[in-house]
C-alpha cells in the first residue's frame, strides 16, 4: 500500500512554493506551532565547526544575500559523565546540547538504547558493534529522561544491561534539531553539506534557503520503488548515498533534506509517523520570523500545508494530491528525530 501511495501521489509544488515563501515572509503572525521564546543559537556552541571563513560567506557577491557558509554542530563524547559500562556506554556529558552519545563494543549482533523523555514517548535506537560513538537526540525538551540499555541475546530477545535516569536542561531548545544524529547523519565533510551551501548560495533569507534546498532535493532524487519493496527493518539513511544514486524512499528524502537544512543552521525536525494509514517521514522547519512551520505551502488564505519532499518529487500537478497534503489531519506524528 505504501508503494501505491508514493507512486501515485508524487507531486511537484515548484510554482506554488516560491510564491508561498514570499507571502509567508510578509505575514504578521507565525505559522502553527511557533514558539516565540525560541531563538536561533549563536554559532559558538562547543564543537561547532564551519566549512569556510565567515568573511567568505558574507562576501556572497551581492547585497541581501544570506550567508551560506555551512555551520555543522559536531557532537562530542568526552566521557565526563556516563551511564552503563562496557560493552554499552552512554555519554551524557552534553545533554544540555540536546543529545547523548552511545557506543556498543560487545560480541552480540546488536544492542538497543531506549530513551524515554518527559513526554512519555519511547525512542528505540539500535547499535551494532563499533569503536565509534553514535549521537542520539533528546527531542522531548527539558525534564527527566530514562535511558535503558539492552544487549541482544537471540532473535528478538534482549538482556537488560542498565536502567538509569538523567535530568536534561537544554541550553537552547533548538539544539536537538541542529546537531546530527543517527537518523540525520552528517558532518563537516559530508557531501550533502557542500551541496546545501551551493544550493542556498543565492538565498536572501532562511525561508529562501529552505525553498532552494527543497527544490534541489526533489529535482535530484527520484523515488525508488524497488528499494521500498526490499528495505529491511532498522534501515538508516545515508545522505551521501542518496545524493550519489539520485534515488531514495521517504526516509531518505526527509533525512537528506533535514541534513542539508541543519547544515545551513536552520533547525529541522525529521518526523516519522503516518500519512493516512501509510508509514511515512516528513520534516518541519524553524525560522526566527515564523517559529516552527509544520505546514509550509499555503493553499488557502488561512492555512499552511506540510512540506513533504517525497510527495513533492515528481513534476506533475494533482489537485487531489494538493488537497490531501494540505489537510493536516492526514498526518500523525509518532516520533521526532
Amino acid at each position: 500500500m505504501h508503494l501505491r501511495f508514493c507512486a501515485s501521489w508524487r507531486v511537484l509544488f515548484l510554482l506554488l512554493l516560491s510564491a508561498v515563501f514570499l507571502s509567508a515572509c510578509s505575514g504578521s503572525s507565525p505559522g502553527p506551532g511557533a514558539e516565540a521564546e525560541a531563538k536561533l543559537p549563536e554559532n559558538t556552541a562547543a564543537g561547532n565547526t564551519a566549512a569556510a571563513e565567515k568573511g567568505e560567506a558574507e562576501a556572497g557577491g551581492q547585497s541581501g544575500v544570506r550567508p551560506n557558509t555551512p555551520v555543522v554542530y559536531e557532537p562530542q563524547a568526552p566521557l565526563e559523565s556516563t551511564l552503563g559500562e562496557e560493552p554499552l556506554i552512554v555519554d551524557i556529558s552534553h545533554t544540555d546540547q540536546g543529545y547523548v552519545m552511545a557506543r556498543y563494543t560487545g560480541s552480540a549482533a546488536k544492542a538497543n538504547i531506549q530513551i524515554t523523555g518527559p513526554d512519555g514517548i519511547h525512542y528505540k535506537y539500535f547499535l551494532t558493534p563499533s569503536d565509534s560513538f553514535i549521537s542520539l537526540p533528546l527531542t522531548s525538551g527539558d525534564g527527566t529522561y530514562q535511558i535503558d540499555g539492552y544487549e541482544n541475546i537471540a532473535g528478538t530477545q534482549y538482556a537488560v544491561l542498565f536502567r538509569e535516569t538523567t535530568e536534561v536542561s537544554l541550553e537552547n531548545e533548538l539544539f536537538p534539531f541542529l546537531y546530527p544524529n543517527q537518523y540525520v547523519n552528517f558532518n563537516a565533510r559530508t557531501e550533502a553539506v557542500a551541496v546545501a551551501a551551493e544550493a542556498a548560495a543565492e538565498a536572501s533569507d532562511d525561508l529562501d534557503a529552505v525553498a532552494d534546498i527543497y527544490h534541489y532535493v526533489i529535482g535530484h532524487v527520484a523515488y525508488d520503488l524497488e528499494k521500498a519493496e526490499t528495505v529491511a527493518a532498522g534501515y538508516l539513511p545515508d545522505v551521501d548515498e542518496t545524493l550519489r544514486t539520485g534515488k531514495g524512499i521517504c526516509f531518505d528524502y526527509a533525512s537528506l533534506t533535514a541534513a542539508m537544512l541543519r547544515s545551513q543552521n536552520i533547525p529541522t525536525r525529521l518526523e516519522i509517523g503516518y500519512s493516512g494509514d501509510i508509514y511515512h517521514a516528513w520534516i518541519s522547519v524553524y525560522t526566527e520570523e515564523t517559529g516552527w512551520i509544520d505546514r509550509l505551502i499555503e493553499f488557502t488564505s488561512g492555512g499552511w500545508t506540510r512540506m513533504d519532499p517525497t510527495l513533492a518529487a515528481g513534476n506533475d500537478s494533482s489537485s487531489a494530491a494538493l488537497k490531501y497534503v494540505g489537510d493536516g489531519s492526514n498526518y500523525t506524528t509518532q516520533y521526532i528525530r
